[in-house]
């Protein structure tokens, strides 16, 4: 299991050292000038040059790149160019919006997601199976910003039970910035929910027709014990996948709902950047995003070892 895992963090270092140059060169050979943008097309050209230097966008591209990868070795980030505050702050404020989120809206999908696909398994062709089937590919087809909009107009506006949005901070209570991420992470959950109960599904029915699952009826296992026992657990690996990729993307993906919601969470804050040419901010949060995509990959990783042995002898 050591080598195992010593072999899959090298390769999370090296995919984050890859991960980091292409981010620093894409970013920076989009057009537009940062200096240019903050002071408009009008000004003089020694004004610009002075804030170019002031922000250090005359430096090399190497010695630039150098300057923000080792920063984030650290914790620094830089200076955001168009707030001069601290970019490893405003991340850090926003994450505690979008983390939480993310959490909630996959602990949802989780919960909705785990007892359909096998509800839906165990009752392959018949109508409890339809009925799951249907309501995923209602799930899968329908855009999670329109899923959003409806929860605003029959939660927030019509019953008001919760607000149309922002967000008032965790210092206010637990439960208060509970209950406004709900709407979120519902909205967020409900197409994700679709997309794992339709792969548990798959999973769980192509081990149920495994053979070890037919010597475990043929020993006495009923069919609720075969499945529970032995069917469940095997059928988790493709599964714990889906939940990796969808925690990723939950986290970096929320930017529309975090629109429609006016939540003050990463997805906003990248947006802004880009629309403020703010190179710095959008750099160290695709890095940032980037990094929590490749340490869940990592944990799935460990994860598959521990419920597979055969993937440890394979190493």
């Amino acid at each position: 299991m050591m080598r195992y895992f010593f072999k899959r963090l090298f390769s999370l270092g090296l995919s984050l050292i890859v991960a980091s140059v292409v981010i620093f060169v894409v970013v920076e050979v989009a057009p537009g000038d940062p200096a240019t943008f903050m002071l408009g097309i009008n000004a003089q050209p020694d004004t610009v040059a002075a804030l170019r230097t002031e922000l250090g966008l005359d430096q090399s591209k190497l010695a630039r790149y150098l300057s923000w990868a080792g920063g984030m070795l650290t914790g620094d980030f830089g200076m955001s160019y168009t707030y001069r505050t601290p970019v490893a702050q405003m991340i850090a404020d926003r994450l505690w919006v979008s983390l939480p989120l993310a959490i909630y809206a996959l602990t949802l999908s989780t919960l909705i997601a785990f007892p359909a696909g096998i509800f839906a398994a165990a009752r392959r062709g018949g109508s409890g199976d339809l009925a799951v089937t249907g309501a995923t590919q209602l799930g899968v087809a329908i855009p999670n910003f329109w899923f959003a909009m409806m929860l605003v107009l029959i939660f927030a506006i019509n019953l008001s039970w919760f607000s149309a949005g922002g967000f008032p901070g965790w210092d206010v209570g637990f439960w208060a910035g509970l209950k406004a991420l709900t709407l979120p992470a519902i909205a967020l959950a409900l197409p994700q929910a679709a997309i794992l109960t339709r792969v548990m599904r798959s999973s769980l029915l192509d081990i149920l027709n495994e053979d070890f699952i037919r010597t475990a009826r043929a020993k006495g296992l009923s069919a609720r014990q075969a499945l529970w026992r032995h069917g469940v657990r095997n059928a988790l690996i493709p599964v714990l996948t889906i939940i990796g990729l969808q925690f990723a993307f939950l986290l970096a993906g929320a930017i529309i709902i975090e629109q429609v919601f006016f939540l003050p969470g990463l997805g906003r804050l990248i947006f802004q950047a880009i629309t403020q040419r703010d190179l710095i901010v959008v750099e160290s949060v695709v890095m940032l995003l980037v990094f929590a995509v490749i340490m869940v990959n990592f944990l799935v990783d460990l994860a598959y070892a521990a419920i597979d042995p055969r993937l440890r002898a394979r190493t």
